[in-house]
């Protein structure tokens, strides 16, 4: 029976089940039969044909030598191809930790230092360009509120992604990070307007957010700090926000760092960029780096507060003071910061 279907079906042995060029992570546990590994193989979109691959392996005299382990295939490899690479088990990934509260460029010199893709400048280019050649754009719509011409910053998420060991493509990583922002920020997104609490466009929400990263230590104060900049935003006043300066000053060679620390107070004024909230007023023009989820969702669902300042505790521990008025922000500056 599997001789005759396999005869009949010959020639789709060599057809690619998709286009798709994104490396997928398959595993096989130990003890696997063919038809398992086949049906596994077809759910997850490699094959579209269980039958005829266990037929293929079966007939061929392969079944045997199809390994327990992790792969990546990818779904434009002919079924074929894809029990070839099932017979060479081996190490095939590596993880990598993109945190919370960096902006592109360090992420992008991170990938450099580690070699993990097979090219960290095209990486570097694409996301700074708003690249998308190559990407299935239709899978990303929330990439619509992003005005045009403008990073993708603020929409790869920072999560951990494993990889394969080599040859990592500037696609397929834009692609997982994107997928990982659909998957974990979107929905969070959407059920806020669903409830009304989101007031601003994602975009804007994403520019805050970043902020809030930047400027949270202690995870409990993020709805707090979110806001103040939203009351600030309410009242007119300028967002005063520390990492926005930071972010304008770009990389600082003497010191290596793409957050100059400390900044001093008559830089606040003296950095002449759009981004400067200490010279503009309103959010900035995007978001300044990499906002998690809880920073996201500190936007979307901020604390009820009346506060419009806060001056962070000598002490280490991260905590910031509010206040309402200035004149109680200048009595906490002069408590907490010039003791």
């Amino acid at each position: 029976m599997l001789q005759s279907y396999l005869t009949s079906n010959e020639a789709a042995l060599q057809q690619p089940h998709s286009v798709d060029t994104r490396p997928i992570l398959f595993e096989i546990a130990p003890g696997s039969t063919a038809r398992t590994i086949a049906e596994q193989l077809a759910a997850t979109g490699l094959i579209g044909d269980a039958t005829l691959f266990e037929a293929y392996v079966r007939v061929k005299g392969i079944s045997q030598r199809l390994e327990a382990g992790t792969f990546y295939l990818r779904p434009n490899m002919t079924p074929v191809e894809i029990a070839e690479a099932l017979q060479n088990s081996r190490a095939a990934s590596t993880r990598v930790t993109i945190p919370e509260g960096w902006r592109l460029e360090q992420s992008a010199d991170y990938l450099r230092d580690k070699g993990i893709l097979a090219d960290s400048e095209e990486y570097r280019r694409r996301i700074l360009a708003g690249d998308l050649t190559g990407l299935d754009v239709s899978r990303y719509p929330f990439l619509n509120s992003r005005p045009a011409g403008t990073s993708l910053e603020g929409y790869l998420f920072p999560s951990t992604f494993e990889l394969p060991a080599e040859g990592t493509s500037a696609t397929d990583l834009l692609a997982r990070q994107l997928d990982a922002f659909r998957a974990q920020v979107v929905p969070v997104y959407d059920g806020a307007v669903a409830v009304g609490s989101a007031t601003l466009d994602l975009y804007a929400v994403l520019t805050l957010a970043s902020i809030v990263e930047r400027e949270a230590v202690l995870p409990e104060e993020r709805p707090a700090i979110a806001a103040v900049y939203l009351n600030r935003l309410d009242a007119g006043i300028k967002l005063d926000a520390d990492p926005t300066v930071q972010y304008a000053m770009g990389y600082q060679a003497a010191t290596g760092q793409w957050w100059k620390t400390p900044v001093f107070l008559e830089e606040y004024s003296s950095v002449q960029s759009p981004y400067n909230t200490y010279i503009y007023t309103g959010i900035p023009p995007g978001p300044i780096a990499s906002p998690g989820l809880a920073s996201i969702r500190a936007v979307l669902y901020p604390d009820e507060h009346n506060f419009l300042y806060f001056v962070a505790t000598p002490d280490g521990s991260g905590a910031h003071i509010f206040a309402e008025t200035y004149d109680e922000h200048l009595v906490n500056v002069r408590r907490y910061q010039n003791p």
